[in-house]
């Protein structure tokens, strides 16, 4: 750069925002080298307004007053007069002093450590700043009563936090050995995974570096959730909310109180079964697809018998495929009514609510068109496979179809079903859509391989004009 970037374009301008309160200006009317940005300007008296520094108009309150007595950033001094209330004034403006003076107590990351070795230090500069401390604490705890339990019943934690609430953090509980957090504020921030911090439940964060997405904590305190719900408690926000479950594929009722970003406390429960939750319930299983809900191998078949009318007649058969079913989220909506688990609806009652999408008077047409078995001449009824990769399918032995002159047809006698002629010990022999044609062509090589294998079974030369059986030979007819 060809010259170093003015303080007042990059600094935190509360504790000026402060002074120009204490004097009764505005920045528009004072002249400037280089005027204050405006979005730091607006986000200064916001934090000024927070402490109660300053009211609605810019003014300076009595509150603010007190902290300008401090020579200390409104933050740093807000802690040190609150402190006072607890007794713990010294330690507060200690912290203070170690937030705003780099190198004294070293550069450790945790502030207890920072704090040791300061009391530890006996250089001239670490004697005049416990000094300087002592004389802050004195100013703050002027007017104060004296304190009921005292300074130690307060810990460091709590007092950085005093300071700098919405950068209480929260570790998010990584498998990876921790140093992960959220802060209240909504940023992430990292601390070294080998730093004892890095596995402490919550932290109070006393200065960061990096941007918002990657933000590195380079001075903090362990600071325990009670401590967080004493000092904050009109700052905590109670929400109850629905959820669902994937796992359990059910809804939860969540009741959360988060400061900020972050969630203190979480507890679930069982839900009200009202509309809301047969909502959710049916957005929920409409993710993990049609699949999870109470199918039957007999309520399959009848979709995929509806379905093939659907293909082969048209739309005004409705389209129950799985993801029209997921779709229509206000039928599957009403399915879930007064439940709050998938586990709660019964493969009936699936079954009922499936067969109300089909019209009355088209029932007795899929039955018709659309039959579940074909009766063979023996009385075998066959059940015909509709989920077939080659269309409607009906599985069945050579013998029981003899004398059978037409194909088996469904639809009104427009759709062929596929036959799979099965030998005496149910194995497949042969495909055809045209039994007939079978019979006057290719039985007689069928004829020729199994009479040799299944010499028991009869295999006559003219099949057309032969009893079906399902008999061995001698045996009475079926």
């Amino acid at each position: 750069a060809a010259f170093t970037r003015p303080e007042i374009l990059a600094a935190d301008l509360s504790g000026f925002a402060l002074d120009l309160a204490a004097w009764g200006s505005r920045p528009e009317n004072l002249a400037f080298l280089d005027p204050p940005p405006r979005a730091a300007f607006s986000e200064a008296h916001a934090l000024l307004r927070e402490l109660n520094a300053v009211d609605n108009d810019r003014r300076i309150t009595d509150e603010g007053k007190r902290l300008r007595r401090l020579p200390l950033p409104p933050r740093l001094a807000r802690m040190v007069i609150d402190a006072a209330d607890t007794g713990a004034a010294l330690p507060a403006a200690e912290i203070a002093l170690l937030v705003g003076e780099r190198g004294l107590g070293g550069n450790d990351v945790d502030l207890n450590s920072r704090l040791e070795a300061f009391h530890r230090e006996r250089s001239v500069r670490a004697r005049e700043a416990r000094g300087m401390a002592a004389r802050w604490a004195e100013i703050a705890g002027a007017d104060r009563p004296p304190a009921a339990g005292g300074a130690n019943d307060v810990s460091v934690g709590s007092l950085l936090a005093l300071a700098f609430p919405e950068r209480i953090a929260k570790s998010r509980g990584t498998s990876d050995g921790g140093g992960a957090f959220l802060l209240a504020n909504g940023r992430g921030a990292q601390i070294e995974r080998t730093s004892p911090l890095a596995r402490a439940p919550f932290l109070a964060v006393g200065e960061l570096a990096g941007s918002a997405a990657a933000s590195r904590i380079l001075l903090a305190a362990p600071i325990t959730l009670a401590d967080i719900e004493t000092l904050f408690a009109d700052r905590i926000a109670t929400r109850a909310e629905l959820a669902f479950d994937p796992a359990a594929a059910s809804v939860r009722l969540r009741r959360m109180r988060r400061l900020g970003a972050i969630a203190l406390s979480e507890q679930v429960s069982a839900p009200p079964a009202d509309d809301a939750s047969a909502r959710l319930l049916a957005e929920g299983i409409a993710r993990l697809g049609a699949t999870r809900l109470p199918w039957t191998s007999v309520l399959q078949q009848w979709r995929d018998r509806l379905m093939f009318l659907r293909q082969f007649e048209g739309t005004e058969w409705p389209d129950l495929s799985d993801a029209a079913l997921v779709t229509d989220l206000d039928w599957l909506a009403q399915t879930f009514a007064g439940k709050t688990t998938l586990a709660e609806l019964s493969a009936d009652e699936f079954a009922a609510a499936l067969r109300a999408r089909l019209p009355f008077a088209m029932q007795r047409r899929l039955d018709a068109e659309a039959p579940i078995h074909f009766s063979a001449p023996t009385g075998t009824r066959a059940a015909i496979d509709y989920a077939a990769d080659g269309g409607p399918k009906i599985s069945i032995r050579v013998q029981e179809l003899f004398g059978l002159a037409q194909h088996p047809m469904i639809a009104g006698g427009k759709v062929p079903l596929l036959v799979e002629l099965l030998s005496p010990a149910h194995r497949p022999v042969q495909m055809t859509r045209d039994l007939p044609g079978f019979w006057r062509g290719s039985y007689a090589a069928v004829r020729s391989e199994m009479r040799g294998r299944y010499p028991k079974h009869p295999w006559p030369e003219d099949p057309l004009n032969a009893a079906p059986t399902r008999r061995t030979k001698g045996a009475a007819r079926s």
